[in-house]
């Protein structure tokens, strides 16, 4: 059996995803070990998940409710620097620490982040199989093809063509420090630099929370690229405490676990499901306290609470509003229910292009009113998405967490490029 580092971003949403990946891959009999600061410890709930701390001294215990602070809000163009600095700091703390701390630990293969081009630029250095997972939309880069950070939708017109050229360059400029970052580190380890995190993905196989069918039109995706679908837990999900009444209609609304805290958003989508007559379920994840989730039931929620069962709620809701993240949209999918985005930031924003494209939902400013936020519900209240039941039907076949340790088995197993759909477990 084989030892599996793993190497994710510092953010609940892609150690989740991680974590049943792990799950699966233990449940056959292999060793799972995280690497990463120690406040980390707080997102593995799975005892026979292993963590190896590394980052004592540039992240120590502490410092990560600072770094969540600064992704959930980065706000001026400054905070923005100030995040893309942090995420470099990160990806340096990786290439000075991981070479050693995965020989003491004898790892025999890594599942390294998209977003952690230093895992995949290590595994490379010391010649370990690695497998890239995108957990958020895939970075992945064709000509033509939008960011997934961008909020603008694909097309083959000049206008749009020439946008994501400049929009891309604007990017890379911004990404400079974690260029530089990366450059140094493939130079120290004795490699050849490169740029750009999309330079750093395994040539072994790569993992999408993403089907084709969400995706913006592909025409140069990897052959060894596997849209797996949501990286989840298999087990139903009990029913929530609350009464719906199938008389009226039901909206959810969920921000995610670093925006959850937006209480002015929050307030608003309330007021709007008054004006429409409809029960509304608020999920916080935790950071509202009582006086504000009373305040949100006083503007016209239904039910407020810290955490709701997601994929139970999404089964019973008539719409949902969604800041965008990648696993909302994904469950919402899966349960065939309509979307109202509000993307504030990451690739949200990119998400909610990709839903407005399909068609299986409409975007919003995060700084919408009650008024237009009343009138996009009544819309999705009214019109069905028939491409809601396609796209679902592509998640319900895709394979989820045991298709992709299938897989990873076959990665280590041959050691060579695993084709889409040239693998039928090991």
């Amino acid at each position: 059996m084989s030892h599996f580092a793993v190497v994710a971003p510092a953010y609940p949403s892609h150690f989740q995803a991680f974590e049943v990946l792990a799950g699966e891959l233990l449940a056959r009999g292999h060793q799972v070990t995280f690497f990463h600061q120690a406040d980390t410890a707080r997102w593995i709930s799975d005892s026979r998940i292993g963590l190896r701390v590394v980052g004592q001294a540039s992240h120590p215990p502490g410092s990560l409710d600072r770094q969540l602070r600064l992704a959930a809000s980065p706000g001026t163009p400054w905070g923005l620097w100030r995040l893309i600095r942090q995420l470099a700091a990160t990806n340096a703390m990786f290439c000075a620490e991981l070479p050693r701390v995965l020989a003491e630990q004898r790892v025999d293969a890594m599942l390294c982040d998209q977003m952690e081009g230093a895992g995949g630029l290590v595994a490379e250095a010391l010649g370990l199989p690695f497998v890239s997972v995108a957990c958020a939309l895939p970075i992945n880069r064709e000509p033509g093809l939008p960011l997934p950070v961008m909020p603008f939708a694909y097309g083959k017109d000049e206008r749009s063509l020439r946008l994501c050229q400049g929009s891309t360059q604007v990017h890379d400029w911004l990404m400079t420090p974690l260029a530089k970052v990366l450059e140094h580190g493939a130079r120290q380890l004795g490699l050849p630099p490169r740029r750009g995190l999309h330079q750093y993905l395994s040539p072994l196989a790569q993992l999408s929370q993403t089907v084709p069918a969400f995706d913006f039109p592909r025409q140069a995706l990897p052959a060894h690229c596997h849209g797996v679908g949501p990286l989840r837990r298999t087990l139903a999900e009990s029913p929530g405490p609350w009464p719906i009444d199938a008389r009226r209609p039901f909206i959810f609304a969920s921000l995610g676990t670093l925006q959850g805290g937006r209480l002015g958003m929050f307030e608003q989508i309330a007021r709007a499901c008054r004006c429409l007559g409809a029960q509304l379920l608020i999920a916080h994840c935790g950071s509202l306290g009582p006086a504000q989730e009373a305040h949100l039931q006083r503007c016209g929620a239904t039910w407020v609470t810290d955490f709701a069962p997601q994929r139970w709620a999404l089964a019973q809701a008539d719409a949902v509003v969604t800041h965008g993240g990648l696993n909302t949209v994904l469950d919402a999918i899966a349960a065939r229910t309509p979307m109202l985005v509000m993307p504030i930031a990451f690739d949200q924003q990119g998400v909610a292009a990709r839903v407005e494209y399909h068609g299986i939902g409409v975007r919003l400013s995060r700084r919408a009113g009650a008024a237009d936020i009343a009138l996009a519900l009544d819309g999705l209240l009214k019109n069905a998405a028939p491409r809601l039941e396609v796209l679902g039907a592509e998640l319900d076949k895709a394979g989820g967490a045991p298709r992709a340790a299938d897989i990873i088995e076959s990665v280590v197993r041959q050691g060579q490029p695993i084709i889409a759909g040239a693998c039928n477990g090991p």
